[in-house]
């Protein structure tokens, strides 16, 4: 029940109903009722049912009320509603009904809740007076509660005291705040430690450079020190702190400190590992159990801030100096620590720049991980750790340096492998979106024989169509980067014959997807040659979703034809649709394409010279087009290099040809792996484009699919001009 649809609400005077304010007073009672008011009077707040100067009146006192209820989720419940209120109230009043009363409050006499939601309230409070104000009105009572008598109230306002310093400047932190904290970290109870530690580390932008050196650091240092003797309790914060310790303290350490703190950390890398306890599995005492816990934590920590100690010791000293802490790190028997290495490993790679191949092995281990989990973390940003890697971290490098990698093939086919034994899926299809990068990292045949054949049968056999969808679309890019021309018609046949053919009427839909796939990544003129026709006779297949699906893929299949070339394929288009309006048994695929004949309706052609209104799509088809001609003479000049009598030809012969054709020697990669945008590009005259179709290699007979394909039955007695509404 949402409480706040019962209360009153103003109606033009801007006020509430003084008897509503007592009623409720007097119904919230019970813990649920309470829970129930404090998330509606905030909502009340966020979405602006009445005006602030209202609400305050209203429903401030009610809230202040219950703000020491005996029990602890309410309390903090309405608190939390408080502070939210504390951000859009004015000051004045802010001044009269909050902080005015925070004098008693905050006194020893109270009980220790009253104290410590007072330590919340300063703390939020400092972001809406001058400094003036709280150095005069707030400071003291912030002094006061930093000396109370209970652990728990000095801590929580030692962890305000990062708030409070944002709110009084530098100056007044220096010499107030610091010394407060100083002080709170020598404290007796480890929670306050704890607390002044991390607020030190929290704040350590504000500080000097002498006050860091001659202050902050020797109380890091004395940290580090009790935290193995003394006080583990700050182990965990203290490792999970290092990456701002080593940012804020760079520059101050000398070189025997920076030597020990480097220690230090390789220390919490390995922390637990060399312990052995002696006891079974089953039988582990509870308190060794929880030690190991907090081991565990502090070790994903130390994973997490490794980038961080890569810079601390620079890049260059990695080898020496973190290579084995990183080795140990990827080798963890722990999931979590593996995990976040994992994670980690994209900036790894970005930081080590040219030394990249140092971490080649670990690499291959993270993707051998027994761990799927560990997996999904490495693969978010596979592609681009593969690049740096195939690269040596310098983008001018022609040279491709995953060459001498050679384990690399089989764990990325053995990771693909694990991701479809197991019912993570989504692992799965994240796994095969990313191996579309993999055509601009390894060669075509590598591709073609590992890894093209594995897309097929995920294709046919996977039960799972997001699956399917993305070996689809990996499979189409795999097709787009082939560099042999034999093989690329072999996987357009298979693609024809064993799904858009096939028995299964499952295949045939997952050839529709191809199809779109081909559309989006291809240029037009390639969809027309190879897939047009055999798209279109799906027209007459005998499952109603099969032809439904291409009713709607319809209009993409015409925006690839271009007028007047294509003029034949467009009078094979409006056979198709003029025999579905004629024959069309199913109620739901004819209602389907009566709404894709007005689509096509309303869809303009495009002609084989440019048009203003598709200047961008035509140039961007001309630049796909450009690049799958670009492949085909690729392959012819490595052929003739291959066979110039006999012998290699030598570099000087190949770079003249290959100027002469204006030809890279490396694929092209301007056209994006995921959905392509528009791209830039030189303009070619109508003679070059013909130029250029008449140079491509031809696969299959045209002459073949048009006399498969050409001869259907035109609808009779049908009063639709098809023709005319098509084109």
């Amino acid at each position: 029940m949402r409480m706040h649809t019962y209360l009153p609400r103003e109606y033009g005077s801007h006020y509430v109903c003084p008897e509503g304010v007592t009623l409720w007073r007097r119904t919230l009672t019970g813990v649920e009722m309470q829970l129930t008011a404090a998330v509606s009077f905030l909502t009340i707040l966020q979405e602006e049912s009445v005006s602030i100067h209202t609400y305050a009146h209203s429903f401030l006192q009610v809230i202040l009320l219950h703000l020491e209820h005996r029990d602890a989720g309410v309390s903090n419940a309405w608190l939390e509603t408080l502070l939210s209120v504390i951000e859009v109230l004015p000051k004045e009043t802010l001044r009269h009904e909050i902080l005015n009363p925070l004098v008693s409050k905050a006194q020893l006499s109270q009980t220790v809740q009253s104290r410590l939601v007072s330590c919340k309230i300063l703390g939020k409070l400092t972001n809406k007076f001058d400094a003036l104000a709280i150095k005069r009105e707030i400071l003291p009572l912030v002094k006061s509660l930093c000396q109370d008598v209970e652990y728990e109230v000095r801590s929580c306002m030692c962890r305000q005291l990062e708030n409070i310093a944002q709110g009084i400047g530098t100056e007044l932190t220096k010499s107030v705040v610091l010394p407060e904290l100083i002080e709170l970290s020598r404290d007796e109870g480890s929670s306050v430690r704890l607390a002044a530690f991390e607020t030190l580390v929290n704040l350590l932008d504000i500080f000097d450079t002498d006050d860091r050196s001659q202050t902050i650091l020797p109380l890091v240092k004395s940290f580090c020190e009790k935290s193995f003797k003394a006080d583990e309790s700050i182990l965990i914060s203290l490792s999970f702190h290092l990456g701002k310790l080593c940012h804020g303290l760079y520059g101050i350490f000398t070189p025997d400190q920076h030597l020990r703190f480097l220690e230090f950390y390789k220390k919490l890398c390995t922390l637990g590992l060399q312990q052995e306890n002696g006891h079974n599995e089953n039988q582990i005492p509870p308190q060794i159990l929880e030690q190991e816990k907090k081991y565990i934590s502090v070790r994903k920590n130390c994973a997490y801030n490794f980038p961080a100690m890569i810079v601390f010791v620079d890049p260059k000293n990695f080898h020496m100096d973190l290579y084995s802490t990183f080795f140990c790190l990827c080798h963890d028997p722990e999931v979590p620590v593996r995990y976040t290495i994992a994670i980690c490993f994209y900036e790894v790679s970005k930081l080590l720049n040219s030394g990249v191949y140092l971490i080649h092995k670990e690499l291959i281990t993270l993707l051998q991980d027994e761990s799927l989990e560990v997996l999904d973390a490495l693969i978010d940003h596979l592609p681009e750790i593969l690049e740096l890697m195939s690269t040596g971290g310098e983008s001018s490098v022609q040279e491709n340096k995953l060459s001498s990698l050679p384990d690399l093939i089989p764990a990325l086919t053995a990771a693909e492998q694990r991701a479809a034994a197991s019912l993570k899926w989504r692992t799965h299809e994240k796994l095969l979106q990313k191996y579309a990068c993999l055509p601009h990292v390894i060669s075509s045949d590598q591709i073609y024989y590992r890894f093209l054949q594995r897309m097929f049968t995920i294709m046919m056999t996977n039960n799972v169509l997001p699956v399917q969808k993305a070996a689809s679309r990996t499979l189409c890019i795999f097709l787009r980067y082939n560099r042999k021309q034999e093989q690329r018609h072999e996987v357009i046949q298979k693609l024809i014959e064993q799904l858009g053919q096939g028995k299964s009427y499952w295949n045939r839909l997952r050839f529709l997807d191809t199809c779109e796939f081909i559309i989006e990544i291809f240029s037009k003129s390639f969809f027309c040659k190879y897939f047009f026709l055999p798209a279109i006779e799906l027209t007459h297949d005998p499952v109603a979703n099969v032809r439904m699906k291409l009713c709607y893929l319809l209009p993409k299949v015409k925006s690839t034809l271009k007028i007047p070339a294509d003029k034949h394929l467009l009078q094979q288009l409006e056979m198709c649709v003029r025999k579905l309006l004629c024959q069309e048994k199913d109620k739901d695929v004819l209602a389907t394409v009566k709404r894709t004949v007005l689509e096509l309706d309303r869809m303009e052609m495009s002609m084989d010279a440019f048009q203003k209104k598709f200047y961008e799509k035509d140039l961007l088809d001309q630049e796909k087009e450009r690049e799958e001609l670009l492949l085909l003479e690729m392959e012819q000049l490595e052929k003739e290099k291959q066979q110039n009598d006999g012998r290699p030809m030598s570099d000087k012969t190949f770079e003249k040809k290959r100027r002469d054709t204006k030809t890279p020697t490396t694929l092209p990669k301007n056209i994006p792996i995921s959905v392509p945008g528009p791209t830039s590009g030189t303009q070619s005259t109508s003679k070059e484009i013909k130029k250029s179709k008449l140079i491509r290699s031809q696969s299959f007979n045209n002459q073949a699919f048009h006399a498969k394909y050409g001869n259907l039955d035109k609808c009779a007695g049908y009063d639709l001009s098809a023709t005319h509404i098509l084109t």
